[in-house]
């Protein structure tokens, strides 16, 4: 039996191909059939973007993978909604990036307790320690979402999302779209399509290069999941 996706394929190619009257091709099929693919429908095929994670290895990250990190369905779990996060952890590429732009997936679940958890850009781990330093594009409730803070080194909200823009787009509890842009000192981050915050850093002295990571936060039966990580350098 011919399965629905390649039923939907061959008409969509009937549609596409001219009334010549003569017959579809092997080479007629394959691009309408390219657009049915997982690969296609995720947007890992956009142009100039590479991938981070490979959906099955943490090659190219570092952090503990043996408690806090796991892969489930091609995607980097964090956290637990069993057991209460005891503080917060991050999954790091080994890599650092500059100026780009960084595409992610993520869906964050909870069950009591601070549920939290965050994006890090141009940050740097502290040597011996679980914590990062650096900017870190927020998520969870009540305000956190799409806001920029920065993690370990000023302790405080460098630009704040307007939730009520913010809930329009939001899908708790499901997947969602975080785009984040860094280029220069200038931070812009948009969630489901609607901008979050654009921030300019006005301190010179603040570095404008290092690792990306992922945060789970501690203080809560927190769970987060990540997913098609992807970048696109910027010149």
């Amino acid at each position: 039996m011919r399965s629905p996706q390649r039923i939907v394929c061959a008409a969509a190619a009937l549609l596409a191909v001219p009334l010549t009257g003569r017959a579809l091709t092997p080479d007629d099929l394959q691009p309408v059939a390219a657009l049915a693919t997982p690969a296609a429908r995720s947007g890992t095929l956009e142009p100039a973007f590479e991938a981070l994670f490979d959906g099955t290895s943490f090659a190219g990250w570092d952090g503990d993978t043996a408690r806090t990190w796991r892969i489930v369905d091609n995607a980097i779990v964090g956290g637990s909604l069993d057991e209460t996060v005891p503080h917060n952890e991050f999954l790091a590429t080994t890599r650092e990036f500059g100026d780009f732009v960084l595409k992610v997936q993520f869906k964050l679940l909870g069950t009591e307790g601070l549920i939290n958890a965050g994006v890090q850009v141009r940050s740097q781990r502290v040597p011996g320690h679980h914590e990062m330093v650096g900017y870190q594009l927020d998520l969870g409730d009540p305000a956190w979402w799409g806001s920029l803070y920065d993690e370990s080194r000023r302790n405080r909200v460098l630009a704040q999302s307007d939730m009520a823009v913010v809930s329009r787009v939001l899908r708790r509890g499901d997947w969602n779209d975080y785009e984040i842009r860094c280029d220069g000192r200038r931070i812009v981050a948009v969630i489901n399509g609607a901008q979050t915050i654009d921030y300019t850093e006005p301190d010179a002295a603040m570095p404008q290069r290092g690792r990306i990571a992922l945060q789970v936060h501690g203080g809560g039966k927190a769970q987060v999941w990540y997913r098609q990580i992807r970048v696109r350098p910027l010149p």
